[in-house]
Order: C-alpha cells, then sequence, then structure tokens
C-alpha cells in the first residue's frame, strides 16, 4: 500500500482539499486498493474539527465528497507514509525537522512544476483571502501530477 499525506498549516483548508480531490482521483483510477491518502496540519489548533466552510463549498461544487477531521502532523507520519507533501515551504520546513524519514518529502506542486502543468511552488492558503476555487484548481492539477508520477514509480 502507498501512503500518501498532504500537509497545511491547519488541516482545514488546503490539505484536507488535496485528501479529497487526490481520493477522488485515486477512486476513480480504480486505485484504491493501492494508495491510501491522509492529510495533517503542523498546528494542532483546528484538530478535530471539519475542513473550512469555504473547502467543503468548493468541494461540494466539483461533486467530491469529504468528511474528515483536522489533525496535527507528527514526527511518526515520517515513518507510516510514502509521501508526505507540503503545500508551502514554511510547513516543509516544519517537517523536515523531525528526524527518521522513511518517506519521500517535498513540496505538493514539485510534481506539477517538474511535469510542466504550473508555474508556481506554493499552494496560497485561502484561509486569508477566500480564494478557494484558485487553490481548488492548483490542487487538482497537482493530484493529477502526483498520481501519474505515482503509477509511473510503483508501476501501478
Amino acid at each position: 500500500m502507498i501512503k500518501v499525506l498532504f500537509v497545511c498549516m491547519g488541516n482545514i483548508c488546503r490539505s484536507p482539499m488535496a485528501e479529497a480531490v487526490f481520493q477522488n482521483l485515486v477512486n476513480e483510477a480504480g486505485l484504491s486498493d493501492k494508495i491510501l491518502v491522509d492529510s495533517a496540519g503542523t498546528g494542532g489548533w483546528h484538530a478535530g474539527e471539519p475542513a473550512h466552510r469555504g473547502t467543503l463549498q468548493v468541494l461540494k461544487l466539483h461533486s467530491i465528497p469529504y468528511n474528515g477531521r483536522a489533525r496535527q502532523f507528527t514526527g511518526s507520519d515520517l515513518e507510516q507514509f510514502d509521501y508526505v507533501l507540503a503545500m508551502d515551504t514554511e510547513n516543509l520546513s516544519h517537517i523536515q525537522r523531525f528526524a527518521g524519514k522513511k518517506a519521500e518529502v517535498s513540496l505538493f506542486l514539485d510534481y506539477a512544476g517538474k511535469a510542466g502543468i504550473v508555474d508556481v511552488s506554493e499552494v496560497p492558503d485561502p484561509y486569508y483571502d477566500g480564494r478557494f476555487e484558485h487553490v481548488y484548481e492548483l490542487v487538482t492539477q497537482g493530484c493529477k501530477a502526483l498520481l501519474a508520477h505515482i503509477r509511473a514509480e510503483h508501476g501501478i
């Protein structure tokens, strides 16, 4: 089982959106028995809460289900997941402080950037500006590129 973890700051906007979009793509590809998807936040202040209403609205608009709850990233996530993907450099820096890395740790949009799909390296936080649809577009491109990378890397 290939395990993928998306990480943002509070786990209520970007990372749950990426989790939902990626899970939807995995399901559509018939790979849900091969790929496990989760999300977390580097901060714990939203732990146990549902995703932000803006995230839930944009997912609903695109017919993508999500009912997860926020949780805080822990160092053991680096041992349990194969891919740990940060939405921005601040969260990437936080993740990289933990020792014992089994996981491939990178910026989420690195895969889309290498594929020439996007020309930015970070997913902006819509919590502050309300641009959930813009974030959805970036997340969708990033998820498609990530899935293509995983399929090629693992032969699935």
